[in-house]
């Protein structure tokens, strides 16, 4: 099954930034469930203010999703008056969306190393959120490491989802040389091209008209 990795970022920009990489991720979230691409959010960074974020990692799986992916891959433009600086001129805030491959394979975390355990999920209070131990725990039995996923009704998808959290783990803690993934996003955080976008949104009206690569 393909899977893929979309890393959203607002780079250096001002909050306006990062509000308008929470709303293109809100964007990707819709147009994903409305063509049924799996799609989980792997890790975000806040922001601010709340509701907005700085960057996002996005996994993208099953049919359709590369092609899905590169729609979005590029800048994302919106157009939207300040409402944290009023008195702020500019009206044009944008975004990156860059697609990654994951190689899990690469990593110093091996399948054969890792034991998956299930458990029932629960909500606040105790509440359940279902009677099957649909959560899954996935644990690299050399180091402990852990992650977990609970948020999808089906097992097996939390049992994927908590392994693709569990590599982003080791990737996290690979060594800068060996961290090429890791070492993409970092870059990619910073190099935010504010030309030639690939979707605009006008935030007033939650419309957006898409640009044809240049």
């Amino acid at each position: 099954m393909t899977t893929l990795w979309l890393h959203i970022s607002s780079g250096t920009g001002p909050e306006e930034c990062a509000y308008a990489a929470a709303r293109t991720v809100e964007a990707i979230l819709a147009e994903a469930a409305a063509k049924k691409i799996p799609v989980h959010i792997l890790e975000t960074e806040a922001s601010e203010k709340k509701g907005n974020c700085r960057s996002a990692l996005l996994a993208l799986e099953g049919q359709g999703a590369e092609t899905f992916a590169r729609s979005w891959t590029g800048t994302v433009q919106w157009v939207w008056k300040s409402t944290y600086r009023p008195d702020h001129k500019r009206k044009n805030w944008f975004t990156g969306v860059e697609c990654i491959r994951p190689h899990p394979e690469e990593t110093v975390c091996s399948l054969r190393d890792i034991r998956f355990e299930t458990f029932r999920a629960s909500g606040p209070g105790g509440q359940n959120i279902n009677k099957t131990e649909s959560a899954v725990r996935a644990v690299h039995i050399p180091t402990g490491k852990s992650a977990v996923a609970r948020e999808e009704r089906s097992q097996i998808l939390n049992r994927r989802l908590a392994l693709a959290r569990l590599f982003l783990v080791f990737e996290k803690d690979r060594e800068a040389g060996h961290a090429k993934t890791r070492e993409e996003l970092r870059r990619s955080h910073y190099r935010l091209e504010r030309g030639n976008p690939v979707r605009v949104f006008y935030a007033d009206t939650v419309q957006y008209r898409e640009v044809s690569h240049g």
